[in-house]
């Protein structure tokens, strides 16, 4: 038995009635709780003296907190997440909001990025959150690839895949790159990397460049090895693409306090720190997961919550995740299953597969 499951088998009827009531009136309305409120909101006839000891009771076992001098309560971290996982009711999509979902997204097109971008735009604004997701990579083998000099100091890539497709790349090369260096380094990327996915690349690379080096000049091997890293996700920009929507409704749901954490928050996000652990937390477990606060280390800064569920190929391997940024008091039963949903629905688009079941 789990902590979380020992601290609610150890409440009594009465105390479990207090804990869900307080919680769910914290999560509407995000104010701190008092016992009268309760005691006007309980289904059970209590006395708010008798509130108060039992929520005197669940701030020893610290599941409840009492903010600067309010005679309130609001439900800790560890509260909300025992909350989230023993008691709180999981509703189902409306029909209204399966309708606006499936309007967005139900039908298949080619453009998946497109697909994705609406997916964000869809999320934040069902949710009234921040919503996140995470594009899958492309691991199509490589035809062809090209360095185009771009006008100050960046580059573009230019990757042709074997099954067609084209992906451009933004890069920085080094200082002093010359066209002839940048065609150099072409030529010897597409000696070794023909039938192969950029997954597969970064060994075989380090051994050609091991055996060639006095055949690439300094510039073009500083080219080839800053593309491995870009493409690696060594201490550069990861090649999966996040797509986040909605600053604005995170930012008008956090205390005027908590402004710059959340700053701090997009700020990673955009700098892409810890991107990939987001797709390794949603594929630690089934279907939709919750983390609350410092729970996650990307969003422990900020206190934020996140709602997260990854999709799958047809090949039910997972390739990204959909979820939603937001403030701890999140209404975490109506944002499950619209995450789990979407989750579902962008999976079999990504599957080719347009019913949702």
């Amino acid at each position: 038995m789990t902590k979380d499951n020992s601290t609610l088998a150890s409440l009594n009827e009465r105390s479990r009635a207090v804990f869900r009531q307080l919680v769910e009136t914290y999560l509407e309305t995000g104010e701190p709780v008092g016992s009268r409120t309760l005691s006007r909101s309980l289904a059970q006839a209590l006395s708010p003296a008798s509130i108060r000891n039992v929520m005197q009771d669940l701030e020893e076992l610290g599941l409840l907190d009492s903010p600067h001098v309010s005679a309130g309560r609001i439900p800790t971290h560890s509260g909300l997440r025992l909350f989230v996982d023993g008691l709180l009711e999981i509703g189902d999509v409306t029909g209204e909001e399966r309708t606006e979902i499936e309007r967005n997204l139900g039908q298949p097109e080619p453009d998946m990025a497109g697909v994705l971008d609406r997916a964000g735009d869809l999320l934040s604004g069902l949710t009234h959150g921040a919503s996140l997701v995470l594009a899958p990579k492309y691991e199509a083998p490589i035809k062809h690839i090209e360095f185009v000099p771009l006008s100050g100091e960046n580059a573009l890539a230019v990757l042709v895949m074997e099954d067609g497709h084209v992906e451009n790349r933004l890069m920085r090369p080094p200082p002093g790159m010359t066209p002839s260096a940048m065609q150099s380094a072409s030529n010897f990327l597409n000696a070794v990397l023909r039938g192969r996915t950029l997954a597969e690349v970064k060994t075989v690379i380090a051994q050609q460049i091991a055996q060639r080096r006095q055949e690439l000049d300094a510039l073009a091997q500083s080219l080839v090895e800053q593309g491995i890293a870009i493409w690696d996700g060594q201490g550069a920009p990861t090649p999966e693409r996040l797509i986040v929507r909605g600053r604005s409704n995170l930012l008008d749901n956090v205390a005027a306090g908590d402004l710059d954490r959340i700053r701090q928050l997009f700020d990673d996000l955009e700098r892409k720190q810890d991107i990939t652990q987001l797709l390794d937390l949603a594929q630690e477990g089934d279907g939709v997961r919750v983390f609350i606060g410092s729970e996650n280390k990307l969003f422990s800064l900020s206190g934020s919550s996140l709602v997260i569920s990854p999709y799958m190929n047809a090949d039910r391997r997972i390739i990204g995740a959909v979820g939603v940024i937001g403030p701890t008091r999140l209404n975490y039963g109506r944002i499950v299953p619209i995450v789990d949903y979407t989750a579902r629905l962008v999976g079999r688009l990504m599957s080719g597969r347009t019913n949702t079941g």
